[in-house]
């Protein structure tokens, strides 16, 4: 989930208009390639190559554009090089829920729509909408001419699901791994008095830092043990409740960060995502999988934060992550931008989705200066060779729309970037519409997280 709140306002120095080079409308055009019909995407195809990590950002969780094209460059990758699943910035068990529907696992929904549906936690619309309904949909129905090994998966990546993974661990471990019920018992009753609140747990730590941390690590141990009934069951299950596990301790982390604030509980979040997507990565690449990934996030999340001013502020971002851990020629950062246009978010924390219009760019940032070459819609791959475009190179603010949004402030909204670092790739759209939700969301329902903490 996306907000601004860690994200330094930009300045008259690093932010909108920043930069020593003279951009024109021209640059801007003789870069550019048409992004009009999915067939445009094969230059970005090409640029990919045979990388094993493609990460697919937006500059909102509310815009169609977005999700749209994200999901037609994804139906690409797996159809065309392999890819094998799609990870998310969602929940684990909500997106797990999701992938078994795609996977035809037995027992799952036979809509993955439906599943989507019944999404519960602020904000749903983020991925209860009908862009990721329709992409869920074509995977299940390429995922049913498959054997059940090559079908192409859906997880969530995200950290905010203590209760609901930790229920799942316990579970999981009575029916399964007895002999750690004991453990699974006493993290579970460590966590109960908070009665599911994460701001109720993150200030009790305030008066006993430790909290529940050694009850869920023990959890943790035990479950990364292997146990040979393991071997007899489905992997997808065991990996499941490991990972179920991961969550609760990294949400565990993540809670006790947020009262001490600064930069900790979103490098906290950031570090759990990259290491899901690690063990996702390993985990399809047993056997005779490809272990090639596919991850839908914001551009604040997927782009590399050393470009950016949140490195000075002492952040990190999954992109950055991804590129350190596996290699910067087999990991791919795609990035979005747009211009004005109509958009899903909420005005405050927890509050009701409304349709807003996010106004014309910051004059001086990216956004505008594309905008004002007059290009409908376009891709731009950055070139290898050092002599690029100025503002491929230069510090431009950068719009990052979250899912709590204030148009009449929408200057706070720029994050200081050099797109060339940031992303290998960008695709722009001059104008924007609002996401479809399958739902209206009148309030917040479901857990929450205690404050919010950044894009």
């Amino acid at each position: 989930m996306e907000g601004v709140a860690l994200i330094p306002a930009a300045s008259p120095r690093t932010g909108p208009g920043a930069g020593p080079g003279q951009n024109t409308a021209d640059d801007v055009l003789g870069a550019a390639l048409p992004l009009e019909v999915e067939q445009d995407l094969d230059p970005l195809m090409d640029r990919i190559g045979d990388a094993r990590c493609v990460l697919i950002g937006e500059a909102s969780h509310g815009t169609h554009e977005y999700y749209a094209w994200r999901a037609a460059l994804t139906r690409r990758l797996i159809a065309e090089r392999g890819f094998a699943f799609v990870a998310v910035e969602g929940d684990w068990p909500d997106c797990r829920r999701v992938g078994r529907s795609v996977t035809l696992a037995p027992g799952a929904p036979g809509d993955p729509r439906d599943v989507l549906d019944a999404y519960e936690r602020w904000p749903t619309w983020m991925w209860a909408n009908e862009e990721t309904a329709g992409f869920c949909r074509w995977l299940r129905d390429r995922n049913a001419g498959l054997p059940p090994g090559e079908r192409a998966g859906f997880y969530g990546l995200d950290v905010y699901s203590l209760w609901e993974s930790l229920r799942a661990a316990v579970d999981h471990v009575a029916e399964h791994r007895p002999e750690h019920l004991d453990t699974a018992l006493d993290a579970y009753g460590c966590f109960e008095p908070y009665v599911e609140d994460p701001r109720a747990y993150g200030w009790n730590t305030a008066l006993i830092p430790e909290g529940c941390r050694d009850e869920v690590l023990a959890l943790l141990t035990a479950l990364r043990r292997p146990a040979g009934r393991d071997d007899a069951r489905d992997p997808a299950e065991v990996f499941d409740a490991r990972q179920n596990a991961e969550v609760a301790a990294g949400a565990e982390r993540y809670y006790r960060a947020m009262i001490a604030g600064g930069p900790e509980s979103w490098n906290v979040r950031e570090v759990h995502m990259a290491d899901t997507l690690g063990r996702l990565m390993d985990f399809h690449a047993s056997g005779d999988g490809t272990g090639k990934a596919v991850v839908w996030a914001h551009n604040t999340h997927v782009g590399d934060a050393r470009a950016t001013d949140m490195a000075d502020a002492g952040m990190v971002s999954l992109g950055e992550l991804a590129r350190e851990r596996h290699g910067q020629e087999d990991v791919v950062v795609v990035g979005f931008a747009g211009g004005p246009g109509d958009v899903v978010a909420a005005p405050r924390w927890g509050g009701p989705m409304e349709v807003m219009h996010a106004p014309p760019p910051a004059p001086g940032s990216l956004e505008a200066l594309l905008a004002e070459s007059e290009l409908h819609r376009g891709l731009f791959i950055v070139p290898p060779e050092p002599d690029k475009p100025h503002f491929l190179t230069d510090t431009l603010g950068h719009r990052a729309i979250g899912v709590v949004y204030d148009p009449d402030r929408d200057r706070r909204q720029y994050v200081p970037t050099r797109l060339a670092g940031r992303y290998d790739a960008l695709c722009w759209f001059r104008g924007t519409s609002e996401l479809a939700p399958l739902h209206y969301e009148a309030a917040r329902r479901g857990e929450l997280e205690t404050l919010p903490s950044g894009v």
